[in-house]
Protein backbone atom coordinates (compact mmCIF):
# COMPACT_ATOMS: atom_id res chain seq x y z
CA UNK A 1 0.00 0.00 0.00
CA UNK A 2 1.37 3.35 -0.70
CA UNK A 3 2.68 5.68 2.11
CA UNK A 4 -0.28 8.28 1.12
CA UNK A 5 -2.83 4.88 1.76
CA UNK A 6 -1.38 4.11 5.01
CA UNK A 7 -1.60 7.40 6.49
CA UNK A 8 -4.97 7.44 5.41
CA UNK A 9 -6.05 4.45 7.15
CA UNK A 10 -4.03 5.56 10.39
CA UNK A 11 -6.06 8.87 10.20
CA UNK A 12 -9.42 6.63 9.64
CA UNK A 13 -8.99 4.04 12.62
CA UNK A 14 -7.73 7.69 15.01
CA UNK A 15 -10.85 8.96 13.77
CA UNK A 16 -13.08 6.47 14.68
CA UNK A 17 -11.28 5.80 18.08
CA UNK A 18 -11.68 9.30 19.19
CA UNK A 19 -15.16 9.36 17.93
CA UNK A 20 -16.19 6.57 19.70
CA UNK A 21 -14.33 7.32 22.72
CA UNK A 22 -16.72 10.68 22.45
CA UNK A 23 -19.91 9.06 22.12
CA UNK A 24 -19.08 6.63 24.99
CA UNK A 25 -18.06 9.13 27.21
CA UNK A 26 -21.62 11.22 27.01
CA UNK A 27 -23.35 10.43 30.18
CA UNK A 28 -26.51 11.51 27.88
CA UNK A 29 -25.91 8.56 25.57
CA UNK A 30 -24.83 6.04 28.77
CA UNK A 31 -28.51 6.82 29.93
CA UNK A 32 -30.32 6.26 26.47
CA UNK A 33 -27.80 3.86 25.94
CA UNK A 34 -28.54 1.40 28.71
CA UNK A 35 -32.34 1.64 28.23
CA UNK A 36 -31.98 0.10 25.08
CA UNK A 37 -29.60 -2.22 26.01
CA UNK A 38 -31.97 -3.93 28.94
CA UNK A 39 -35.12 -3.20 26.16
CA UNK A 40 -33.51 -4.90 23.35
CA UNK A 41 -32.51 -8.02 25.37
CA UNK A 42 -36.56 -8.29 26.73
CA UNK A 43 -37.01 -8.21 22.94
CA UNK A 44 -34.91 -10.92 22.23
CA UNK A 45 -36.09 -13.75 25.26
CA UNK A 46 -39.84 -12.79 23.46
CA UNK A 47 -38.86 -12.77 20.28
CA UNK A 48 -37.43 -16.50 21.05
CA UNK A 49 -40.11 -17.52 23.51
CA UNK A 50 -42.73 -16.93 20.61
CA UNK A 51 -40.91 -18.29 18.20
CA UNK A 52 -40.20 -21.78 20.19
CA UNK A 53 -44.18 -21.99 20.86
CA UNK A 54 -44.78 -21.83 17.55
CA UNK A 55 -42.17 -23.19 15.28
CA UNK A 56 -40.36 -25.73 17.53
CA UNK A 57 -42.51 -27.09 20.04
CA UNK A 58 -43.36 -30.96 19.88
CA UNK A 59 -47.15 -30.94 19.18
CA UNK A 60 -46.85 -29.07 16.05
CA UNK A 61 -45.38 -29.19 12.51
CA UNK A 62 -44.98 -25.89 11.05
CA UNK A 63 -45.13 -25.42 6.99
CA UNK A 64 -43.94 -22.48 5.17
CA UNK A 65 -47.90 -20.97 4.52
CA UNK A 66 -48.19 -21.30 8.53
CA UNK A 67 -44.74 -19.68 9.25
CA UNK A 68 -45.38 -17.16 6.83
CA UNK A 69 -49.00 -16.45 8.56
CA UNK A 70 -48.00 -16.00 11.39
CA UNK A 71 -45.33 -13.26 10.31
CA UNK A 72 -48.09 -11.28 8.66
CA UNK A 73 -50.40 -11.36 11.64
CA UNK A 74 -47.19 -10.25 14.51
CA UNK A 75 -45.90 -7.88 12.23
CA UNK A 76 -48.38 -6.55 9.21
CA UNK A 77 -51.08 -4.76 11.23
CA UNK A 78 -48.78 -2.93 13.16
CA UNK A 79 -46.38 -1.81 9.66
CA UNK A 80 -50.06 -0.25 8.50
CA UNK A 81 -50.25 1.97 11.49
CA UNK A 82 -46.79 2.49 12.43
CA UNK A 83 -46.75 5.79 10.88
CA UNK A 84 -49.09 7.53 13.17
CA UNK A 85 -47.12 6.36 16.32
CA UNK A 86 -44.91 8.69 14.02
CA UNK A 87 -46.66 11.52 14.75
CA UNK A 88 -46.88 11.41 18.51
CA UNK A 89 -42.99 10.87 18.78
CA UNK A 90 -42.88 14.22 17.41
CA UNK A 91 -45.64 15.46 20.04
CA UNK A 92 -45.26 13.29 23.09
CA UNK A 93 -42.22 13.90 25.28
CA UNK A 94 -39.67 10.79 24.17
CA UNK A 95 -38.95 9.75 27.46
CA UNK A 96 -42.31 9.49 28.77
CA UNK A 97 -42.57 6.91 25.89
CA UNK A 98 -39.81 5.02 27.28
CA UNK A 99 -40.49 4.54 31.02
CA UNK A 100 -44.39 4.13 30.23
CA UNK A 101 -43.73 1.28 27.64
CA UNK A 102 -42.25 -0.46 30.33
CA UNK A 103 -45.89 -1.39 32.39
CA UNK A 104 -47.67 -1.63 28.87
CA UNK A 105 -45.75 -4.25 27.77
CA UNK A 106 -45.11 -6.48 30.80
CA UNK A 107 -49.09 -6.32 31.39
CA UNK A 108 -49.65 -7.61 28.04
CA UNK A 109 -46.68 -10.17 28.39
CA UNK A 110 -48.08 -11.57 31.49
CA UNK A 111 -51.77 -12.41 29.42
CA UNK A 112 -49.49 -13.72 26.82
CA UNK A 113 -47.81 -16.20 29.25
CA UNK A 114 -51.32 -17.20 30.32
CA UNK A 115 -52.28 -17.99 27.00
CA UNK A 116 -49.41 -20.25 26.24
CA UNK A 117 -50.18 -22.13 29.65
CA UNK A 118 -53.49 -22.77 28.46
CA UNK A 119 -51.96 -24.01 24.93
CA UNK A 120 -53.94 -21.30 22.90
CA UNK A 121 -52.72 -21.43 19.43
CA UNK A 122 -55.44 -18.97 17.80
CA UNK A 123 -56.50 -15.43 17.06
CA UNK A 124 -56.20 -14.15 21.19
CA UNK A 125 -52.27 -15.44 21.05
CA UNK A 126 -51.69 -13.79 18.17
CA UNK A 127 -53.61 -10.49 19.41
CA UNK A 128 -51.66 -10.81 22.35
CA UNK A 129 -48.22 -10.59 20.54
CA UNK A 130 -48.89 -8.10 18.12
CA UNK A 131 -49.99 -5.74 21.01
CA UNK A 132 -46.30 -6.81 22.86
CA UNK A 133 -44.42 -5.99 19.55
CA UNK A 134 -46.46 -3.04 18.73
CA UNK A 135 -45.57 -1.49 22.14
CA UNK A 136 -41.61 -2.60 21.60
CA UNK A 137 -41.94 -0.97 17.67
CA UNK A 138 -42.95 1.95 18.88
CA UNK A 139 -40.01 2.20 21.69
CA UNK A 140 -37.86 1.45 19.10
CA UNK A 141 -38.43 4.26 17.02
CA UNK A 142 -38.30 6.65 19.77
CA UNK A 143 -35.14 5.61 20.70
CA UNK A 144 -34.03 5.92 17.19
CA UNK A 145 -35.64 9.78 16.77
CA UNK A 146 -33.91 10.71 20.73
CA UNK A 147 -30.00 9.76 19.45
CA UNK A 148 -29.47 13.25 17.44
CA UNK A 149 -30.52 14.43 21.23
CA UNK A 150 -27.72 13.19 23.16
CA UNK A 151 -24.68 13.08 20.83
CA UNK A 152 -22.90 15.56 18.46
CA UNK A 153 -24.19 15.16 15.07
CA UNK A 154 -20.81 14.20 13.50
CA UNK A 155 -20.81 11.18 15.50
CA UNK A 156 -23.82 9.69 14.26
CA UNK A 157 -22.58 7.12 12.48
CA UNK A 158 -20.66 6.10 15.18
CA UNK A 159 -23.41 6.11 17.52
CA UNK A 160 -25.92 4.60 15.27
CA UNK A 161 -22.78 1.38 14.57
CA UNK A 162 -22.52 1.41 18.80
CA UNK A 163 -26.52 1.79 19.32
CA UNK A 164 -28.20 0.06 17.45
CA UNK A 165 -25.59 -3.37 16.58
CA UNK A 166 -24.89 -4.03 20.71
CA UNK A 167 -28.53 -3.37 20.56
CA UNK A 168 -28.71 -6.24 17.82
CA UNK A 169 -26.34 -8.89 19.55
CA UNK A 170 -28.42 -7.59 22.86
CA UNK A 171 -31.70 -9.32 21.22
CA UNK A 172 -29.65 -12.31 19.76
CA UNK A 173 -28.35 -12.58 23.46
CA UNK A 174 -31.56 -12.62 25.04
CA UNK A 175 -32.91 -14.69 22.46
CA UNK A 176 -30.16 -17.56 23.14
CA UNK A 177 -30.84 -16.96 26.63
CA UNK A 178 -34.51 -17.87 25.76
CA UNK A 179 -33.93 -21.00 24.22
CA UNK A 180 -31.51 -22.24 27.47
CA UNK A 181 -34.78 -21.30 29.39
CA UNK A 182 -37.21 -22.65 27.26
CA UNK A 183 -34.86 -26.15 26.73
CA UNK A 184 -34.31 -26.38 30.97
CA UNK A 185 -38.36 -26.45 31.39
CA UNK A 186 -39.04 -29.50 29.23
CA UNK A 187 -39.97 -27.70 25.60
CA UNK A 188 -43.31 -27.27 27.03
CA UNK A 189 -46.21 -24.20 26.81
CA UNK A 190 -45.52 -24.06 30.46
CA UNK A 191 -41.39 -22.98 29.80
CA UNK A 192 -42.27 -21.04 27.01
CA UNK A 193 -44.83 -18.41 29.51
CA UNK A 194 -41.62 -18.66 31.93
CA UNK A 195 -39.56 -17.67 28.85
CA UNK A 196 -41.91 -14.74 28.03
CA UNK A 197 -42.01 -13.64 32.37
CA UNK A 198 -38.43 -13.30 31.78
CA UNK A 199 -38.69 -10.92 28.96
CA UNK A 200 -40.86 -9.16 30.67
CA UNK A 201 -38.54 -8.45 33.99
CA UNK A 202 -36.26 -6.59 31.26
CA UNK A 203 -39.34 -4.50 30.29
CA UNK A 204 -39.48 -3.33 34.07
CA UNK A 205 -35.78 -2.74 34.16
CA UNK A 206 -35.75 -0.57 31.10
CA UNK A 207 -38.81 1.49 32.06
CA UNK A 208 -36.63 1.87 35.38
CA UNK A 209 -33.68 2.77 33.84
CA UNK A 210 -35.45 5.50 31.73
CA UNK A 211 -36.66 7.35 34.62
CA UNK A 212 -32.87 8.66 35.72
CA UNK A 213 -33.23 10.85 32.15
CA UNK A 214 -34.73 14.23 32.35
CA UNK A 215 -38.14 14.36 30.98
CA UNK A 216 -37.09 16.93 27.92
CA UNK A 217 -34.03 15.83 27.12
CA UNK A 218 -34.96 13.29 24.31
CA UNK A 219 -37.31 16.57 22.36
CA UNK A 220 -39.34 17.30 21.13
CA UNK A 221 -39.54 20.99 22.12
CA UNK A 222 -41.68 22.64 24.48
CA UNK A 223 -43.78 24.45 21.45
CA UNK A 224 -44.22 20.84 19.71
CA UNK A 225 -45.69 18.98 22.59
CA UNK A 226 -48.65 17.42 21.93
CA UNK A 227 -52.00 18.75 23.76
CA UNK A 228 -55.09 17.65 22.00
CA UNK A 229 -57.97 19.05 21.19
CA UNK A 230 -60.03 17.19 24.00
CA UNK A 231 -62.28 15.58 20.44
CA UNK A 232 -61.50 12.58 19.54
CA UNK A 233 -62.09 13.00 16.02
CA UNK A 234 -60.29 16.49 15.74
CA UNK A 235 -57.84 14.57 17.14
CA UNK A 236 -57.15 12.09 14.52
CA UNK A 237 -57.84 14.37 12.09
CA UNK A 238 -55.29 15.88 13.53
CA UNK A 239 -53.08 12.45 13.34
CA UNK A 240 -53.43 12.11 9.89
CA UNK A 241 -53.03 15.51 8.95
CA UNK A 242 -49.54 15.29 9.94
CA UNK A 243 -48.89 11.49 8.67
CA UNK A 244 -49.57 13.12 5.08
CA UNK A 245 -46.78 15.77 6.32
CA UNK A 246 -44.57 13.56 7.53
CA UNK A 247 -44.72 11.15 3.98
CA UNK A 248 -44.78 14.24 1.49
CA UNK A 249 -41.25 15.73 3.54
CA UNK A 250 -39.42 12.15 3.07
CA UNK A 251 -40.61 11.31 -0.44
CA UNK A 252 -39.79 15.02 -1.83
CA UNK A 253 -35.89 14.20 -0.16
CA UNK A 254 -33.95 12.03 -2.60
CA UNK A 255 -31.52 10.77 -0.16
CA UNK A 256 -34.11 9.58 2.42
CA UNK A 257 -36.43 8.09 0.08
CA UNK A 258 -33.88 5.63 -1.29
CA UNK A 259 -32.55 4.60 1.84
CA UNK A 260 -35.94 3.60 2.49
CA UNK A 261 -36.40 2.08 -0.37
CA UNK A 262 -33.24 -0.25 -0.06
CA UNK A 263 -34.34 -1.09 3.74
CA UNK A 264 -37.43 -2.43 2.29
CA UNK A 265 -36.05 -4.24 -0.01
CA UNK A 266 -33.27 -6.38 1.99
CA UNK A 267 -36.46 -6.67 4.48
CA UNK A 268 -38.85 -8.13 1.66
CA UNK A 269 -35.60 -10.74 0.49
CA UNK A 270 -34.20 -11.29 4.13
CA UNK A 271 -38.00 -12.47 4.87
CA UNK A 272 -38.24 -15.76 3.36
CA UNK A 273 -34.93 -16.76 3.76
CA UNK A 274 -35.44 -16.48 7.45
CA UNK A 275 -38.60 -18.52 7.25
CA UNK A 276 -36.55 -20.71 4.96
CA UNK A 277 -34.02 -21.39 7.61
CA UNK A 278 -36.73 -22.25 10.67
CA UNK A 279 -37.75 -24.78 8.28
CA UNK A 280 -34.91 -26.54 7.39
CA UNK A 281 -33.51 -26.54 10.85
CA UNK A 282 -36.96 -27.88 12.09
CA UNK A 283 -37.96 -30.01 8.90
CA UNK A 284 -34.63 -30.88 6.73
CA UNK A 285 -31.87 -30.72 9.07
CA UNK A 286 -33.34 -32.66 12.03
CA UNK A 287 -36.40 -33.61 11.01
CA UNK A 288 -38.55 -34.84 14.68
CA UNK A 289 -35.85 -33.74 16.79
CA UNK A 290 -37.50 -30.84 18.07
CA UNK A 291 -34.64 -29.97 21.01
CA UNK A 292 -31.84 -30.52 18.48
CA UNK A 293 -33.39 -28.35 15.94
CA UNK A 294 -33.80 -25.75 18.30
CA UNK A 295 -30.15 -25.97 19.85
CA UNK A 296 -28.82 -25.86 16.38
CA UNK A 297 -30.90 -22.39 15.83
CA UNK A 298 -29.55 -21.42 19.12
CA UNK A 299 -25.43 -21.88 17.48
CA UNK A 300 -26.26 -20.02 14.15
CA UNK A 301 -27.98 -17.15 16.26
CA UNK A 302 -24.46 -16.65 17.79
CA UNK A 303 -22.85 -16.38 14.21
CA UNK A 304 -25.63 -13.84 13.41
CA UNK A 305 -25.20 -11.43 16.90
CA UNK A 306 -21.31 -11.74 15.80
CA UNK A 307 -22.01 -10.24 12.09
CA UNK A 308 -23.66 -7.46 13.94
CA UNK A 309 -21.02 -6.97 15.58
CA UNK A 310 -18.79 -7.26 12.74
CA UNK A 311 -21.23 -4.76 11.08
CA UNK A 312 -20.71 -2.12 13.92
CA UNK A 313 -16.19 -2.32 13.58
CA UNK A 314 -16.74 -1.83 9.74
CA UNK A 315 -18.90 0.54 8.76
CA UNK A 316 -18.04 3.58 10.26
CA UNK A 317 -14.49 3.51 8.83
CA UNK A 318 -15.49 2.30 5.55
CA UNK A 319 -18.34 5.24 4.97
CA UNK A 320 -15.87 7.73 5.93
CA UNK A 321 -14.01 5.92 2.69
CA UNK A 322 -16.45 4.87 0.39
CA UNK A 323 -19.84 7.25 1.52
CA UNK A 324 -22.95 6.35 2.82
CA UNK A 325 -24.65 5.51 -0.52
CA UNK A 326 -21.56 3.29 -1.79
CA UNK A 327 -21.28 1.36 1.31
CA UNK A 328 -25.26 0.50 1.31
CA UNK A 329 -25.15 -0.67 -2.81
CA UNK A 330 -21.80 -3.09 -1.49
CA UNK A 331 -23.63 -4.41 1.16
CA UNK A 332 -26.92 -5.48 -1.21
CA UNK A 333 -24.56 -6.85 -3.60
CA UNK A 334 -22.66 -8.52 -0.65
CA UNK A 335 -25.95 -10.92 0.54
CA UNK A 336 -26.49 -11.45 -3.32
CA UNK A 337 -23.23 -13.34 -3.55
CA UNK A 338 -23.53 -14.95 -0.12
CA UNK A 339 -27.05 -15.99 -0.52
CA UNK A 340 -25.85 -17.62 -4.29
CA UNK A 341 -22.76 -19.06 -2.92
CA UNK A 342 -24.03 -20.17 0.42
CA UNK A 343 -27.52 -20.00 0.69
CA UNK A 344 -27.64 -23.28 -2.51
CA UNK A 345 -25.41 -26.04 -0.76
CA UNK A 346 -28.28 -26.32 1.93
CA UNK A 347 -25.53 -27.63 4.49
CA UNK A 348 -25.76 -26.60 7.75
CA UNK A 349 -22.24 -25.67 8.73
CA UNK A 350 -22.53 -23.45 5.58
CA UNK A 351 -25.66 -22.23 6.88
CA UNK A 352 -23.80 -20.52 10.10
CA UNK A 353 -21.87 -18.48 7.87
CA UNK A 354 -24.74 -17.29 6.35
CA UNK A 355 -26.46 -16.32 9.45
CA UNK A 356 -23.06 -14.96 10.13
CA UNK A 357 -22.93 -12.78 6.45
CA UNK A 358 -26.46 -11.61 6.11
CA UNK A 359 -26.50 -10.30 9.45
CA UNK A 360 -23.38 -8.05 8.96
CA UNK A 361 -24.76 -7.19 5.59
CA UNK A 362 -28.09 -6.08 7.26
CA UNK A 363 -26.66 -4.22 9.70
CA UNK A 364 -24.29 -2.84 7.74
CA UNK A 365 -27.12 -1.11 5.64
CA UNK A 366 -29.20 -0.18 8.39
CA UNK A 367 -26.93 1.93 10.42
CA UNK A 368 -25.80 3.76 7.08
CA UNK A 369 -29.61 4.09 6.39
CA UNK A 370 -30.52 5.68 9.69
CA UNK A 371 -27.95 7.90 9.80
CA UNK A 372 -28.65 9.16 6.61
CA UNK A 373 -32.27 9.81 7.92
CA UNK A 374 -30.96 10.99 11.19
CA UNK A 375 -28.88 13.40 8.98
CA UNK A 376 -31.35 15.02 6.52
CA UNK A 377 -34.70 15.06 8.14
CA UNK A 378 -35.77 18.03 10.48
CA UNK A 379 -35.85 16.98 14.25
CA UNK A 380 -39.84 17.80 13.75
CA UNK A 381 -40.17 15.22 11.33
CA UNK A 382 -37.81 12.85 13.13
CA UNK A 383 -40.28 10.52 14.31
CA UNK A 384 -43.05 10.34 11.71
CA UNK A 385 -39.58 9.27 9.08
CA UNK A 386 -38.87 6.71 11.64
CA UNK A 387 -41.62 5.33 11.79
CA UNK A 388 -41.91 5.21 8.11
CA UNK A 389 -39.08 3.34 8.38
CA UNK A 390 -40.09 0.72 10.64
CA UNK A 391 -43.03 0.04 8.50
CA UNK A 392 -41.29 -0.62 5.80
CA UNK A 393 -38.72 -2.76 7.35
CA UNK A 394 -41.57 -5.17 9.21
CA UNK A 395 -44.47 -4.90 6.79
CA UNK A 396 -41.81 -6.08 3.61
CA UNK A 397 -40.78 -8.74 6.37
CA UNK A 398 -43.97 -9.99 6.83
CA UNK A 399 -45.26 -9.67 2.88
CA UNK A 400 -41.81 -10.94 1.28
CA UNK A 401 -42.00 -14.33 3.69
CA UNK A 402 -45.38 -14.64 2.90
CA UNK A 403 -45.05 -14.48 -1.15
CA UNK A 404 -42.64 -16.87 -1.31
CA UNK A 405 -43.88 -19.12 1.02
CA UNK A 406 -46.13 -20.84 -1.65
CA UNK A 407 -42.95 -21.51 -3.85
CA UNK A 408 -41.49 -23.25 -0.62
CA UNK A 409 -41.10 -26.70 0.37
CA UNK A 410 -42.15 -28.06 3.76
CA UNK A 411 -38.81 -28.97 4.68
CA UNK A 412 -37.06 -25.91 3.50
CA UNK A 413 -35.37 -27.14 1.19
CA UNK A 414 -36.08 -24.79 -1.98
CA UNK A 415 -33.35 -24.25 -4.79
CA UNK A 416 -35.18 -21.74 -6.67
CA UNK A 417 -36.40 -19.63 -3.49
CA UNK A 418 -32.99 -18.90 -3.27
CA UNK A 419 -31.88 -18.39 -6.90
CA UNK A 420 -34.58 -15.65 -6.96
CA UNK A 421 -33.54 -14.56 -3.63
CA UNK A 422 -29.94 -13.76 -4.82
CA UNK A 423 -31.06 -12.10 -8.14
CA UNK A 424 -33.45 -9.94 -6.23
CA UNK A 425 -30.78 -8.63 -3.40
CA UNK A 426 -28.62 -7.98 -6.99
CA UNK A 427 -31.12 -5.81 -8.50
CA UNK A 428 -32.21 -3.66 -5.27
CA UNK A 429 -28.66 -2.83 -5.02
CA UNK A 430 -28.59 -1.69 -9.13
CA UNK A 431 -31.68 0.12 -8.15
CA UNK A 432 -30.44 1.57 -4.58
CA UNK A 433 -27.08 3.25 -6.75
CA UNK A 434 -29.74 4.55 -9.86
CA UNK A 435 -31.99 5.94 -7.27
CA UNK A 436 -29.75 7.73 -4.18
CA UNK A 437 -27.52 9.54 -6.97
CA UNK A 438 -23.99 10.78 -5.99
CA UNK A 439 -23.26 11.56 -2.40
CA UNK A 440 -24.15 15.60 -1.86
CA UNK A 441 -20.88 17.61 -2.63
CA UNK A 442 -19.55 14.74 -4.62
CA UNK A 443 -18.85 16.58 -7.70
CA UNK A 444 -16.72 19.40 -6.35
CA UNK A 445 -14.92 16.74 -3.80
CA UNK A 446 -11.75 15.22 -4.53
CA UNK A 447 -10.61 11.39 -3.93
CA UNK A 448 -10.15 10.18 -0.66
CA UNK A 449 -12.13 9.71 2.36
CA UNK A 450 -16.19 11.17 2.62
CA UNK A 451 -16.95 13.39 5.39
CA UNK A 452 -19.57 10.60 7.05
CA UNK A 453 -20.57 13.19 9.50
CA UNK A 454 -20.84 15.97 7.30
CA UNK A 455 -23.91 17.85 6.75
CA UNK A 456 -26.10 16.74 4.19
CA UNK A 457 -28.42 18.79 2.10
CA UNK A 458 -31.64 19.53 3.81
CA UNK A 459 -30.27 18.78 7.10
CA UNK A 460 -30.43 20.36 10.56
CA UNK A 461 -28.03 20.59 13.27
CA UNK A 462 -28.86 18.10 16.17
CA UNK A 463 -29.05 20.01 19.53
CA UNK A 464 -26.61 17.69 20.85
CA UNK A 465 -23.91 19.46 18.64
CA UNK A 466 -24.15 22.52 21.07
CA UNK A 467 -24.18 20.12 23.76
CA UNK A 468 -21.06 19.17 25.93
CA UNK A 469 -20.44 15.13 25.21
CA UNK A 470 -20.28 14.70 28.69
Amino acid sequence: MPEGDDAGAVSRRSRFGADLRVVLAGRDFQKLFGTRLVAQTGDGIITAAVGTYVFFNASTFPTPLAGAGAFLVLYLPYSLLGPFAGVFLDRWSRRQILVWAAPIRTAVVVVTAGLMVANVRSLPLYIAVLCVNAVSRFLLSALSVALPHVTPRDTLVVANAVSDTIGGVMTALGGIVALGINAATGDTERGAAVTMLAGGCCYVAAGLAATIMPRDLLGPGPDQAHRGTGRLRADLAEVAAGLLAGARYVLGRRGPRAALGATGAYSFLFGPLFLMTVLLYRNYFYPGQVTVAESHVGTIAVFSAVGYACAALITPPATRWLSKRTWITLMLAAAAVATAAIGETFNESAYMAIGFLMYLTRQGIAISAVTILQEDIEDRFRGRVFAFYDMVFNAAYAIGAALFAAFMAANGKSPAVVAVIAVGFLIAAAAYRLSAGPPPGAASSGPGPSAAGSPEAGSSPSPAAHRSSS
